[in-house]
C-alpha cells in the first residue's frame, strides 16, 4: 500500500488521549508534518504532562492504529515531546538574552534566512547586542550568507564547563550547524539526534550579553520548533510569506502552530518577502509579480500587525551570495526596508513587554 499523509491522520484519528473524549489529532498533540520516506512513516507527539503516564500506551496505540491501517510491514517512527514545566524556581536557558525572537515560514522558498540574517544585521547596526543561530538543522544557509563556510568553532573552559565560541561578522555574534559538517554535504540526522544537536547549540555557546537572539527556524513545523520552545522563553515569532496563495496557505499553519494552546508563543507579526519587483534602474517601479497584498491581507485576517514589505531585487541576491547581507547598505531600497522592519519589531517587542 502506498502511504500518504492523510492515511496516516485518518489511522491517528482513532487514537484517544486517556480522559479526553477527542483524538489525537483533534487535540493537536500531532505536532509535525508527517514525513514520509518509501515504507516508513515519523512524527513527534507531543504530550500534555511532563513527565506523562499515558505517553507509552498512547504510542503503542499509535503504531497499532497506522500498522492496521496501511500494513503490518510499515516502519514507524514516533518521537515522544512533553509540555515543559513551569515553576517559579526554574531557571530558563540564557537568562542574559532579553529578547528571543524566532523566524519561521509554513514553507521553504520564501526567503526566511534572508529576512532572519538581515534583520539580525539590521539590529546590529543600530546599537544592539544580537546573536544569530542558524536552527535549519536540515538546510543551514547562514554560514553562506556571512562567507563562514570555513569558520572552524572551537571550545572554551568556562569554569567547569567547555563552551563553543560562536563566530563574529557585522557585529553578531553566529552559531550555524553548518559549521560542524562538511560544505554540500546532507545532515541526515532523525528528529530526537536533530533536537540534541540544537539544544547543545543554544546552552553550549557563550553568548554574553545580547539584546535579540535571532533564530532561524526550519521551515513548516517540526519537532525542531518545539525544542526551540521548550529551552527557551520565546519572546515572539515572525512570520515570513511570499504573497503567493500556496505560500499564504503554509503561512497560516505557522501561525497556527504558534498559537496553539500548548504552545501559546505570541506572534510578533508578519513580513511579506518578494513583496515587489523594482528595477535597480527604476527605483519608483513597483511590479508585483507574485500578486499584491496577500500578506497584508492575511494579517489583517488574522488581526496580527504586517511588519514589513521587503522588495524583490538583484542585489538581495548577490549581496547574500557575497557574504554581505543587504542591511550592511542601509541607503539602498532593500537595506532600508529591512532596517525599517528592524524599528518594528523593535517597537511590537517593546510592546509586549
Amino acid at each position: 500500500m502506498n502511504l500518504y499523509p492523510k492515511l496516516i491522520t485518518d489511522a491517528l484519528s482513532t487514537v484517544r488521549y486517556p480522559g479526553e473524549n477527542k483524538n489525537i489529532v483533534e487535540l493537536g498533540m500531532v505536532q509535525d508534518d508527517i514525513r514520509i520516506e518509501g515504507n516508513s512513516v515519523a512524527f513527534s507527539i507531543l504530550f500534555p504532562k511532563n513527565p506523562d503516564p499515558f505517553f507509552k500506551s498512547v504510542i503503542k496505540t499509535a503504531e497499532s492504529a497506522i500498522r492496521q491501517e496501511a500494513g503490518p510491514e510499515v516502519e514507524v517512527n514516533i518521537t515522544p515531546l512533553f509540555t515543559p514545566k513551569h515553576t517559579a524556581t526554574e531557571e530558563k536557558a540564557l537568562p542574559n538574552v532579553k529578547n528571543v525572537i524566532a523566524v519561521s515560514s509554513g514553507k521553504g522558498g520564501v526567503g526566511k534566512s534572508t529576512v532572519a540574517a538581515n534583520l539580525a544585521v539590521a539590529l546590529a547596526g543600530q546599537g544592539y547586542k544580537v546573536g544569530l543561530l542558524d536552527a535549519d538543522i536540515f538546510g543551514p544557509s547562514i554560514p553562506k550568507m556571512f562567507q563562514l563556510e570555513d569558520f572552524q568553532p572551537y571550545g572554551e573552559m568556562v569554569g567547569d564547563k567547555q563552551m563553543l565560541i560562536p563566530a563574529e561578522k557585522y557585529g553578531l555574534k553566529i552559531i550555524s550547524i553548518g559549521f560542524f559538517i562538511q560544505p554540500g554535504s546532507a545532515a541526515v540526522w532523525r528528529g530526537p539526534m536533530a533536537s540534541n544537536a540544537l539544544k547543545q547549540l543554544i546552552t553550549d555557546t557563550l553568548w554574553g550579553d545580547l539584546d535579540y537572539f535571532i533564530i532561524d527556524t526550519p521551515p513548516g513545523t517540526s519537532d525542531i520548533h518545539l525544542t526551540i520552545m521548550q529551552t527557551l522563553e520565546v519572546t515572539g515569532a515572525i512570520i515570513i510569506s511570499t504573497p503567493q496563495k500556496v505560500a499564504l496557505a503554509d503561512a497560516r499553519k505557522g501561525i497556527d502552530m504558534y498559537m496553539n494552546e500548548k504552545i501559546n508563543i505570541p506572534i510578533l507579526g508578519l513580513v511579506e518577502n518578494m513583496a515587489y519587483f523594482t528595477p535597480a534602474e527604476l527605483p519608483e517601479n513597483k511590479y508585483y509579480i507574485f500578486g499584491k497584498d496577500g500578506v497584508g491581507n492575511l494579517a489583517k485576517e488574522m488581526n496580527l500587525p504586517l511588519l514589513g514589505q521587503i522588495p524583490l531585487v538583484q542585489s538581495i541576491c548577490e549581496s547574500g551570495d557575497n557574504g554581505a547581507p543587504i542591511a550592511t547598505h542601509p541607503e539602498t531600497i532593500t537595506g532600508m526596508a529591512f532596517h525599517r522592519l528592524a524599528d518594528e519589531v523593535v517597537e511590537e517587542v517593546n510592546k509586549r513587554k
